[in-house]
């Protein structure tokens, strides 16, 4: 047999062409990516940093029931674009963004007719990929993803357990390499100029991601299960699906990784027409005293959430510039069964006139915040969710919160499973129709979707205040933590503000319900002037001052919060180290608000006020630790100080132990 030579060397050079790495960097040549696929047809990426290596090659694909989704593909064309635009969002640490990135897509053909899409977009703080697959099934299975991140070298990290269910545990640090599985925002310190974050964005109808330790500094994804049962798929697709992005932030600096919007920039544009009513605000409720087991949720005496207190709390509000209550407890729901019955979402207790106090609330100009606990019987409250919603509309009530206490979701499913992802979007959406605003607890991670769908305002999806209520709490570092790595993910409803941090006020009241409480060493971990900082450095359009009011009646340090604004314009991370301190401002109108806060360590830090507008003179009244202050001895200490400044200004600030300061700049009359 004879071959036509020409031919041979161009079939050759086709073969040697797709297997040649295609590439791609940021903007600016800080980072680059470079695709790959081996001689059978398997893809695979690297990164490089600095023109260093960064990450060395790195599976890419996905696992499916009787499709090859990780194999035997060609490539059939290679396509590039560009982006550099603004974009602005009704609502967020920044309302404008820049999205300015280069992209790649990668369309792949392999057996039997399937098309594979690999979509890169490099920006200067970061990448993210995602693959987009179709296939002639009505419904691929899929069993999980070959994707990897296989990092040149070891680094200093910060991350919780890869646990399908919560995210409710504390941060651990440790050495990349030590890692056996973590859930995503993941955090690493390289040098003293490199830093990145593993994450996720747009999670749309596909389950959640953790990554699993393979060797040495090298990790897989893993995805949630469809249930808990052993060898349960992971996902139920449609032939032709969208993965959500994979995202990698990378940085010079620990406070890059926090003023990165990449995380946004891989969100679709907003998906609601009218967002007018969709409105950051201040709230307070009853919520805290539960936690402290003074009152319960409903179902004896000892209620928190009655008519006698909902009025209480708006006329608190009212008076002090608050624009929102939460009445969590108010359903007819408790009745002491841990199990929850079936309920009502509509339905108030006993003694708790909804009508009188929703009159009252309009009277007053504050919004009635609404609280729905399912238990995890996520089939209950879809049963209900257009009912409850019709109520909530005609009842002028836009804000829901939203939990899911318990061990998972109803039968057996894993909460960051697609079946949990699917739920909380119908609600989103469903609550997006009646115009309602949702601050979801015990929810799937934060994604960016913020951006698409702008009423999901906030989440829990972390270890929160509560905890400090019936345990030995939360320790110093993590709020020096939260920001580096829960916070990538979008804001937190964390509840910060407690000011009785050693829990005097509540000496000799019933303890209605015990949670297990360690004796003397159940406290707030920080120091009173922490607490108010952390209004600024825990980000949340809904934020609230979660203390007993007789806490906040006449202290002079509630000022800042009644000066406070949650409808911020821009913000800024400034300074700060990962799991040590942070600084960070928040620009809101022609008003600043500064925060910083510190670990077990007590500093000094010095900060330029080159953020003010130029040529404005500013008041600055300025929440400090005294220098007496320490959270394990002194928390309470504090100096309020008010200077003029201005641009050109710089102020040194002294942190105790576990404390931190909180400054308002308002222009000077």
């Amino acid at each position: 047999m004879r071959f036509h030579k020409p031919l041979i060397i161009c079939v050759l050079a086709l073969a040697c062409a797709c297997r040649k790495p295609a590439t791609v960097s940021s903007p600016d040549g800080f980072i680059g990516v470079a695709f790959a696929l081996s001689e059978a047809g398997e893809p695979s990426y690297t990164v490089t940093v600095d023109g260093a290596s960064f990450l060395e090659k790195s599976a890419l694909g996905l696992d499916a029931d009787n499709v090859n989704l990780s194999g035997g593909f060609k490539i059939k064309k290679i396509s590039r674009s560009t982006a550099d635009v603004t974009w602005t969002q009704p609502w967020g640490e920044n309302k404008v963004n820049r999205d300015r990135h280069n992209a790649m897509t990668v369309s792949l053909e392999g057996e039997n007719g399937v098309r594979m899409d690999i979509e890169f977009r490099v920006f200067d703080d970061g990448l993210g990929f995602r693959y987009c697959v179709s296939a002639s099934a009505d419904t691929l299975i899929l069993r999980g993803e070959r994707t990897q991140f296989c990092f040149a070298g070891d680094g200093e990290s910060w991350s919780i357990p890869g646990d399908f269910n919560s995210y409710e545990h504390l941060y651990r640090r440790m050495p990349l390499s030590d890692v056996k599985d973590a859930n995503t925002p993941i955090t690493v310190k390289f040098s003293e100029s490199l830093y990145a974050s593993v994450h996720e964005a747009a999670i749309y109808d596909y389950p959640e991601m953790v990554i699993k330790h393979l060797n040495g500094t090298a990790f897989e994804a893993s995805l949630a299960p469809l249930t808990r049962k052993a060898d349960t798929p992971c996902a139920s697709l449609g032939g032709s699906f969208a993965s959500p992005w994979r995202t990698i932030q990378i940085t010079r600096s620990a406070v890059g990784l926090v003023n990165s919007p990449l995380i946004l920039n891989l969100n679709e544009p907003c998906k609601i027409d009218d967002v007018s009513w969709i409105r950051p605000m201040k709230y307070i409720g009853v919520w805290w005293s539960m936690h402290l087991g003074i009152e319960s949720w409903g179902g004896d005496k000892y209620h928190g959430a009655t008519t006698e207190a909902a009025l209480h709390y708006i006329d608190f509000a009212s008076e002090n510039n608050i624009q929102g209550v939460l009445f969590e407890g108010w359903n007819d729901a408790w009745r002491g069964s841990e199990a929850l019955p079936d309920f009502d979402f509509t339905k108030a207790a006993p003694d708790f006139d909804i009508e009188k106090v929703l009159s009252y609330a309009r009277e007053k100009g504050i919004a009635f915040i609404s609280h729905n606990e399912t238990g995890g019987n996520f089939t209950r409250f879809e049963g209900q969710i257009s009912d409850d919603m019709d109520w909530l509309e005609a009842n002028g009530i836009h804000a829901l919160k939203t939990g899911y206490a318990g061990s998972g979701l109803y039968g057996g499913i894993p909460r960051h499973s697609q079946t949990g992802v699917r739920h909380f979007q119908k609600v989103v959406e469903k609550a997006a129709e009646k115009h309602i605003m949702i601050d979801a607890h015990e929810t799937i991670k934060a994604s960016g979707i913020r951006r698409t769908w702008p009423n999901f305002m906030t989440r829990e999806c972390g270890r929160g205040m509560e905890y400090n209520g019936w345990s030995a709490g939360n320790p110093p570092s993590h709020h020096e933590i939260l920001p580096y790595t829960r916070l990538l993910g979008g804001p937190m409803d964390y509840t910060p503000g407690v000011f009785d941090v050693e829990y005097r006020s509540i000496a000799g009241k019933p303890q209605v319900r015990d949670w297990g409480r360690p004796g003397t060493e159940c406290r707030v971990n920080t120091t009173l002037c922490k607490q108010i900082a952390n209004w600024v450095v825990l980000y949340s359009p809904l934020q609230m001052a979660c203390d007993l009011l007789e806490n906040y009646n006449e202290h002079p340090a509630f000022q800042f919060f009644r000066d406070f604004d949650a409808d911020c314009d821009a913000s800024e991370a400034l300074q700060g180290e990962v799991g040590e301190w942070i600084a960070v401002v928040r620009r809101c109108g022609n008003r600043y608000f500064y925060g910083a806060t510190t670990d077990e360590s007590a500093r000094e830090i010095t900060q330029p006020l080159d953020f003010l507008k130029e040529g404005v003179t500013y008041d600055a009244v300025i929440y400090a630790d005294a220098m007496d202050a320490s959270w394990e001895s002194n928390p309470y200490a504090y100096t309020i100080t008010r200077q003029t400044v201005s641009k050109d200004d710089t102020l040194t600030f002294h942190l105790a132990t576990s404390g931190g300061v909180a400054v308002s700049f308002i222009p000077a009359p």
